[in-house]
């Protein structure tokens, strides 16, 4: 796998931020909060000032090699998988986030663990069956986004666009906080906080935004 999610994970995972920390590709200084771009040729996220990032807004910037990321959180209200449909996509826990990698022309799929970020084995079928088909998959931007699906024990299953790296934050996150067999209550708190903020940015889909329909072929 080319994707390098360990390298993705460091950047989130250090508490605090070095001191002086700055753009990667003009050297610029940087607050701690700041945007980036996904360098396509190695897989990794790249930390950039806002002109930087702008620049790479455009089409074909850079040959293609670099991609802002963009900042927009979306949710479908009418996203309902069924449990069978969660089942068949074979993630052994309640969250996953998926994106299209536009080098090996596949979907990637991870779950969050004590270890990082772990890839597991998403069939192009399971995926056209259970996910594809959503209006959410429909918007996704290929390497600069990702879907985040959330399933917690009786609650009703979410989907979210989110930019690429709120997933791997959320990934670097739980391996932070994760203690034992069941992550703590540091590591339950840490989600929770992590979940209150996407929900705060998300903007429900309207009715006849573009893209495929639910699952089950609702509208």
């Amino acid at each position: 796998m080319s994707t390098n999610p360990a390298g993705v994970v460091a950047q989130f995972t250090r508490r605090p931020p070095p001191p002086g920390e700055r753009c990667e590709l003009c050297g610029e200084p940087l607050p701690d909060e700041h945007r980036h771009l996904v360098d396509t040729t190695r897989r990794t996220l790249k930390c950039s000032c806002p002109p930087c990032h702008l620049l790479f807004t455009r089409p074909g910037a850079g040959q293609g090699r670099f991609r802002a990321v963009p900042d927009r959180y979306l949710t479908d209200p009418g996203f309902a998988p069924d449990g069978d449909g969660w089942d068949r996509l074979q993630i052994p826990v309640g969250l996953a986030f998926f994106f299209r990698n536009s080098a090996l022309g596949r979907l990637a799929a991870f779950y969050p663990s004590p270890a990082g970020a772990t890839e597991s084995e998403l069939d192009p079928a399971t995926w056209d069956a259970v996910i594809g088909g959503t209006r959410l998959a429909g918007l996704l931007e290929d390497d600069v986004e990702a879907l985040l699906l959330r399933a917690e024990h009786a609650e009703p299953a979410t989907c979210t666009l989110v930019p690429i790296d709120a997933a791997y934050e959320l990934v670097g996150r739980m391996r932070l906080h994760w203690k034992g067999f069941d992550g703590g209550a540091e590591a339950r708190a840490a989600l929770t906080e992590f979940f209150d903020h996407v929900a705060s940015r998300a903007r429900p889909l309207p009715a006849d935004a573009a893209g495929g329909g639910s699952p089950g072929g609702a509208p």
